[in-house]
């Protein structure tokens, strides 16, 4: 895992709230979190976009096949 130290300015007000909703204590954490809670948001939203495409699921023979019956 590649890590890096930088400085940058972060809204007091916004890193409280994240942190609140985080439930984390400190700005290592509550920034940590934040990017897995990002990541985690994508790869449902992309799971939910995939599904929503139209497929052969509901289709009987197609899930015959597929569990080799």
């Amino acid at each position: 895992m590649a890590t890096r130290k930088t400085t940058l300015e972060i809204d007091d007000d916004k890193l409280e709230r994240a942190a609140e909703l985080l439930g984390t204590t400190t700005l290592k954490e509550t920034i940590d979190r934040s990017f897995d809670a990002v990541i985690a948001a994508a790869a449902r939203q992309w799971l939910i976009d995939y599904f929503s495409q139209p497929n052969d699921l509901g289709d009987p023979e197609v899930m015959r096949q597929a569990w080799g019956e």
